[in-house]
C-alpha cells in the first residue's frame, strides 16, 4: 500500500470517528429532559431540549412567545435534537389519529391563544432541520395564561379524569395544550 493511500485510509478513519449527531450533541446549548407517562395502558413519552428565558451568551431575559419563537413561524418545540414523542399504541391527538410508532414533534404558535402542533414523521434530525412534506398530522392548541411563570419550557403529559389525556407545552407565561385519547 502507498503511503497516499495509507494517509488517505487514516483521514478516513479520524473522520468517522465523529458522526453529524456527535457534533449536535456536542453543540447542545439546553439541558435535556424525557417526560413519561401510562395513559389508558399506553406508555407515551416525550424527549425534548429545554431552554431558559434568559439568553445563554448575555443572561438577558428574552421575550419568548412572540419573540424568541415568532408567531407564524414553524418551531422546533424545544432547543437543540427535535423533539420525539413515541407512543406505543394509536392516538387521537385533535381528533386526528396518530398510529403508534416515534414522531417529530414542531409547533406553529398563532399568537398566546392558539397555535399548531406539527406531528412530523422524520425523526432523528436536528431540531431545526424540518421538511413539511414529512408532516403526518396538524392539530389545533389552545393557548392560555399559565398559572405561574415558567423560566425553562416544559413539556407534560397529564391524564383527564374522564378517560384520554393532555400535552402540555408551558413557557413564559403561555400553556398551549391539545388532548388526546388512545385508541383501541
Amino acid at each position: 500500500m502507498s503511503k497516499l493511500s495509507v494517509s488517505i485510509a487514516a483521514i478516513f478513519l479520524f473522520l468517522s470517528q465523529f458522526s453529524p449527531l456527535d457534533a449536535q450533541q456536542r453543540a447542545r446549548i439546553s439541558p435535556h429532559d424525557t417526560t413519561k407517562a401510562t395513559i389508558d395502558g399506553d406508555e407515551i413519552t416525550i424527549v425534548y431540549g429545554r431552554p431558559y428565558t434568559k439568553d445563554p451568551k448575555t443572561g438577558e431575559k428574552r421575550k419568548i412567545w412572540g419573540g424568541l419563537v415568532p408567531f407564524e413561524k414553524v418551531w422546533r418545540l424545544g432547543a437543540d435534537e427535535a423533539t420525539l414523542l413515541t407512543t406505543k399504541k394509536p392516538l387521537e391527538l385533535g381528533g386526528k389519529s396518530i398510529p403508534a410508532g416515534s414522531y417529530t414533534l414542531f409547533m406553529l404558535p398563532h399568537n398566546e391563544k392558539s397555535a399548531t402542533l406539527i406531528v412530523n414523521k422524520q425523526v432523528g434530525q436536528w431540531g431545526a432541520m424540518y421538511d413539511e412534506k414529512q408532516d403526518f398530522a396538524r392539530v389545533d392548541m389552545k393557548g392560555e395564561p399559565a398559572s405561574s411563570p415558567a423560566d425553562q419550557l416544559a413539556i407534560a403529559i397529564d391524564s383527564n379524569p374522564s378517560g384520554g389525556g393532555t400535552i402540555k407545552v408551558t413557557w413564559e407565561t403561555t400553556q398551549y395544550s391539545v388532548d388526546f385519547k388512545v385508541q383501541k
